[in-house]
């Protein structure tokens, strides 16, 4: 499915019994710098990674939390602390942030992708209440959605599974959203369909995929083939999201290309070294 295609604005307007999530709308805008505008009622709140605001109304209240959020208002200093946990263990700041609207009327409020990429929505409930994702594509959320930590329980998938032992685990029935690299796609398998993917193309998948490793052919193709040692196997049934440019890729890239990264400059003046750069004014 093409990201760009999704209505401009989701609604979810049919509150289920029991629901513990706000229940919000939103709009994803952009093509691959993309932000997603959240629209919140009376009320109504919103969660983020630390830094990843990009505009909200005046009536918006900001405030940090400890934790994600998700635990009730005098839930306890335990709980809490669990919470925050979690967090900090997938990498994450102890704190979240929590926007809510504590005027009148319809007000939005907008998150930013760090990178280049697509944002996901995910609305929790319809993929069984859980998605297990990259420990650090999390965005934002409606407030009631869990912010947790899915560990790996196999030996060898941990260790070489290009995400570790540790991934994010979102749980609740509300929506949240997930910043991936590149251009996304799903993938629907079926009971028993394997697909062999790269381990950093993983952007999340639902929980009933069985995630497992596969030796990348030959001793021959492991060593020189470029493509590492294992690849992940995902067996259905469930749903993936890939993503075709991991950060960790962009990353090396960026940090091959750098004199003081070991990496050979590749710009204009670069035959001439440092006389080029600065003939051509980069210095």
């Amino acid at each position: 499915m093409s990201l760009s295609r999704i209505p401009s604005i989701q609604s979810n307007r049919h509150v289920k019994s029991g629901q513990i999530a706000d229940d919000i709308d939103f709009e994803i805008k952009g093509s691959e710098m993309q932000f997603v505008e959240i629209e919140l009622d009376p009320g109504e709140s919103a969660i983020s990674e630390a830094g990843s605001m990009m505009f909200k109304h005046p009536d918006i209240e900001m405030s940090t939390v400890f934790g994600d959020g998700s635990e009730p208002q005098g839930g306890g200093f335990f709980g809490k602390l669990v919470g925050a946990g979690k967090r900090l263990i997938t990498g994450e700041s102890l704190f979240t942030t929590v926007f809510t609207h504590n005027g009148s009327g319809k007000v939005r409020v907008a998150f930013a992708a760090p990178y280049a990429g697509h944002i996901v929505p995910l609305k929790l409930d319809e993929f069984g209440g859980t998605i297990i994702a990259q420990k650090d594509s999390f965005l934002a959320a409606a407030k009631g959605v869990s912010i947790g930590i899915h560990i790996q329980q196999k030996v060898m998938t941990g260790l070489f599974g290009g995400e570790g032992f540790i991934m994010q685990k979102l749980e609740g029935d509300g929506w949240a959203f997930i910043h991936a690299g590149g251009t996304i796609i799903e993938k629907e398998l079926a009971p028993g369909e394997e697909l062999h993917v790269d381990t950093g193309c993983i952007a999340a998948y639902t929980a009933g995929v069985d995630f497992d490793l596969e030796r990348a052919g030959s001793v021959k193709s492991m060593i020189f083939g470029g493509e590492g040692v294992f690849f992940a196997k995902l067996r259905g049934p469930g749903k993936v999201w890939l993503q075709s440019l991991p950060f960790s890729r962009l990353a090396g890239r960026m940090y091959m290309s750098m004199p003081q990264g070991g990496g050979s400059r590749q710009g204009e003046g670069s035959i001439l070294g440092g006389i080029g750069d600065i003939l051509d004014g980069d210095n």
